[in-house]
């Protein structure tokens, strides 16, 4: 069985991720509008994987014994100065991210809740990972300088991305 202070914080984090797809859909509205349909994309694709975080949350809970308590979403921004600003965003929502998740095996590890801490290793390394594919892209756009050819060649990069569910465990589903 989980502990209640560790759910409690679980649920928050379910809620936490929903937000970061709300948001990551919200800056590919935005890149919609603005005909970059690579970038769109891009957050397209964020945006899943967000929501996948927050399933994988949501199923350890039930594993463990837990009671899920959804919230309400805030709604995300809506607007932005340009896609540079767009990324810089996203990454600093993904440095907060992390925050939450080092709070989260904190939390496992007073708690001595070790199949918790556990789980959560897969976050800390996804987070490296978030962390890194945003910079990147945040510092293509600076050395871009807001040159139309080179946004154009970074959209054109970022439509490639495609969707990877990799928080689907054999036990979990594709036996």
């Amino acid at each position: 069985m989980i502990k209640k202070k560790v759910l409690d914080a679980i649920n928050k984090q379910i809620n936490a991720e929903m937000y970061s797809a709300y948001l990551y859909l919200s800056m590919s509205a935005y890149f919609e509008d603005t005909n970059l349909s690579g970038c769109a994309n891009w957050m397209k694709v964020q945006a899943q994987e967000e929501m996948t975080h927050a399933m994988k949350f949501y199923n350890f809970v039930v594993e463990r014994g837990g009671s899920i308590k959804l919230d309400t979403i805030k709604a995300p921004e809506k607007s932005w100065k340009s896609p540079l600003h767009v990324f810089e965003e996203a990454y600093k929502h993904e440095v907060l991210v992390t925050s939450l998740i080092n709070k989260l095996v904190k939390l496992a590890k007073d708690e001595g809740d070790y199949a918790t801490e556990g789980m959560l290793q897969w976050f800390v390394d996804e987070q490296v990972e978030e962390e890194s594919n945003a910079d990147e892209i945040v510092n293509k756009l600076k050395l871009a300088k807001g040159a139309g050819s080179a946004l154009f060649m970074i959209d054109k990069e970022l439509s490639a991305r495609i969707f990877v569910d990799e928080t689907v465990t054999p036990k979990q589903g594709g036996k």
